[in-house]
């Protein structure tokens, strides 16, 4: 991946982290670290099909409906889904610059961002 999109989800990462902190809803910062890698859950899905498991796992790591979530949240003054749209959208930008990004169904590491290398 080019160092300018890794850049520019760097960027996504740490605004949607300090816009968390704003709506951190009073929990303290180890609770946070814990469900910042919550949707990794969704890889579940990978034991029952590679099909399944790239749904659910895009489903959690989509960043359009991260934002459509965050502002939801907004808009009806709820601040634990603006928290968890904020936190969808953190936790998917960080593992873009990880290389993760969104799966096709025949593989775990077929991502529209390309395939992932073993490291």
């Amino acid at each position: 991946m080019p160092a300018i999109i890794k850049l520019e989800e760097v960027a996504f990462t740490t605004i949607s982290i300090w816009f968390l902190s704003k709506y951190n809803l009073g929990l303290p910062v180890w609770i946070w670290a814990l469900l910042f890698f919550s949707p990794d859950i969704s890889m579940l899905g990978y034991l029952i099909s590679a099909g399944f498991g790239a749904c659910s796992y895009n489903l959690f790591h989509h960043r359009g409906i991260a934002l459509a979530m965050a502002a939801v949240g907004f808009y009806l003054q709820n601040d634990v889904i603006t928290a968890i749209g904020l936190l969808l959208l953190a936790h998917s930008s960080f593992d873009r610059t990880m290389g993760y990004g969104l799966k096709y169904p025949d593989a775990f590491k077929h991502t529209h961002l390309g395939w992932l290398k073993a490291k």
